[in-house]
């Protein structure tokens, strides 16, 4: 989208990390970050699809590693260093876990379902956010989910896992806003990416009514795009939301209204 990409060069000279940037929505937002001159260090467990992003953002760094470990975040922290002062931290990597009944989840799954998408935006936090305390300051963007908005059937653990999210994210803007850190979190709807595949995939003979009940229910009847999403993730991080903080937006297509 021609929009979003002359939003993206207001971050011209700004450092950050992206989590999840080897595909889906942390691709779309290292893509848009890097055209507009952002330096950035990218991160995922897929190294190829890691690579790939990288040869569309001139002078990244790709860091292969888990979230969930500590060790391979701050190795993806420490390669901020060599880039200057950092000021964006954008937290897109996250997986879909088991769509069964709680009762039914596997206690391996669950844990690394969060393990993921709780312990691995912790641990982005926890080493980026002194860097940008030290810098004079910056913008986070967590990656949650509508599903983190209110309950859901479909997969109600991934949904329990993004609530999570949620409240970390305006817990960081509660404590840290004084320290210069603003702090919101993006909650996409069904948005056309890989993991939205999986969810339907996980219904088996059932994926084409499950993707037909998943567009029925929203009121503009399609699914978001990664560009769409990555839109409202470029304006929080960028100086035309300054006054903007501690929010949970979805971008849903209505869905929640």
């Amino acid at each position: 989208m021609a929009a979003q990409r002359d939003d993206a060069s207001l971050f011209t000279g700004r450092v950050g990390l992206v989590t999840g940037a080897g595909s889906g929505l942390g691709r779309s937002v290292a893509l848009a970050l890097a055209a507009g001159g952002a330096r950035l260090v990218l991160m995922d467990r897929d190294a190829d699809g890691l690579a790939d992003t990288a040869t569309s953002c001139p002078g990244s760094i790709t860091v292969a590693g888990d979230v969930s470990q500590g060790a391979d975040m701050m190795r993806a922290a420490e390669a901020l260093d060599g880039l200057g002062p950092v000021s964006l931290l954008v937290t897109a990597a996250g997986i879909l876990g088991p769509t069964v009944p709680l009762p039914d989840v596997e206690e391996e799954a669950w844990d690394r379902l969060f393990a993921v998408n709780v312990k691995g935006t912790w641990l982005a936090l926890k080493h980026v956010l002194p860097r940008m305390i030290a810098a004079g300051g910056g913008s986070v963007v967590t990656l949650a989910s509508g599903a983190g908005l209110v309950g859901n059937a479909t997969f109600p653990a991934y949904s329990a896992s993004k609530g999570a999210v949620v409240l970390m994210t305006r817990s960081v803007a509660a404590c840290h806003t004084a320290q210069g850190i603003r702090a919101n979190c993006v909650c996409p709807g069904p948005i056309e990416t890989p993991m939205l595949r999986e969810t339907f995939a996980s219904a088996g003979d059932g994926a084409a009514e499950r993707e037909v009940f998943f567009r029925t229910r929203n009121p503009m009847g399609r699914f978001g795009t990664p560009d769409e999403v990555c839109a409202a993730v470029l304006f929080l991080l960028g100086d035309a939301a300054s006054y903007i903080n501690g929010v949970a937006l979805p971008v849903d297509g209505g869905r929640l209204a």
